[in-house]
């Protein structure tokens, strides 16, 4: 059978456009798909810390969310450098996420070589929370409130110390906030290696001073082998709301912890977008809001540009800051 030259055109014309509209069609659908398998979140710490509870009581109800399983799957090693730095190489297809905290942008502060850059080479994805510290002494240190604790240390310079989980951790930072804005407190700093020795040298009075998580400290000063004087929101807190913050003898005295989730950056933004809402969305139910009060936390939706935003201020505030006071990685 003979096909005239019009009619031929008129059918390969006809088979592009079908085409077109298929391959449009397929690209959409592959858009929409998403997630099409499972995802894995990367906990850069050992089992049981903060970072690692939290990634958890998210995977479980994103699983539910995103009608595809949620493995978390723990990597520790340089202090979260290595499971972070090995999720900023992954396939930027929303299929491989970290859980950090805000430990990573004090990382960046004292150490030069991280496997990745924290402000350029992740891309924000959702924050799960944030919470305050506890200051807390030794039962044998005369103060109760935050005034008395600055007027003890003054009234005998350079006659205490402070213990830390570690040279360069969020506790030294916190407390070096802590003397920076006084501008007078001569406090020597002792690093542990990790919160355990630290928190049983300040019980037997080796050192006077801790600044720490709710849940580090929370329990020795409920069983009264602590004693806490404050807390390091600017208002009192629903952490531990009976404490008074210690801004109220130290103006402008902030320090609060943060965790949340990051993706590989060229992660595409409806990708983000999706998780962002599904996090945001999990966030919000009361049983999750109870479950982080008693960790220490509050839930604190954000968008993505927003985390970004915390991100890279707190990169840039606690570089200063390291400069400042001299703080340092072990």
């Amino acid at each position: 059978m003979k096909i005239s030259p019009s009619r031929g055109l008129r059918t390969l014309a006809v088979a592009a456009v079908a085409g077109g509209c298929l391959l449009s069609g397929s690209s959409a659908f592959a858009q929409a798909a998403y997630p099409a398998k499972p995802i894995t979140i990367v906990v850069p710490y050992p089992a049981g810390g903060s970072n690692d509870t939290f990634a958890r009581q998210v995977a479980k109800e994103l699983g539910d969310e995103l009608k595809q399983p949620v493995i978390i799957d723990n990597r520790p090693g340089a202090s979260g450098n290595t499971g972070t730095g090995q999720v900023a190489k992954a396939a930027p297809d929303g299929y491989t996420l970290v859980a950090v905290s805000s430990s990573m942008t004090t990382n960046a502060a004292v150490q030069s070589k991280l496997p990745f850059d924290p402000v350029k080479g992740l891309a924000p994805v959702a924050m799960f929370a944030k919470g305050p510290f506890i200051v807390a002494v030794n039962n044998d240190f005369p103060a109760k409130t935050p005034a008395e604790l600055i007027a003890a240390i003054k009234a005998k310079p350079g006659q205490y110390n402070y213990a830390s989980s570690g040279s360069g951790s969020v506790n030294q930072f916190g407390t070096e906030l802590l003397k920076a804005k006084v501008g007078d407190l001569q406090i020597a700093h002792i690093p542990y290696k990790g919160m355990g020795p630290a928190v049983t040298d300040l019980i037997g009075n080796q050192t006077q001073l801790l600044i720490s998580s709710g849940p580090s400290l929370l329990p020795m000063v409920r069983a009264g082998k602590l004693r806490a004087v404050g807390i390091t929101s600017l208002k009192p807190s629903p952490i531990a709301p009976d404490l008074t913050p210690i801004s109220t003898a130290v103006p402008g005295y902030e320090f609060e912890l943060w965790w949340g989730l990051l993706a590989p950056v060229g992660t595409p933004p409806d990708v983000v977008a999706r998780l962002n809402g599904a996090v945001n969305k999990i966030i919000a139910k009361p049983e999750i809001t109870a479950n982080f009060l008693r960790e220490g936390a509050i839930a604190t939706p954000l968008t993505p540009a927003q985390f970004g935003t915390v991100i890279a201020e707190d990169v840039g505030r606690w570089k200063k800051l390291a400069r400042q006071q001299n703080i340092t990685a072990d």
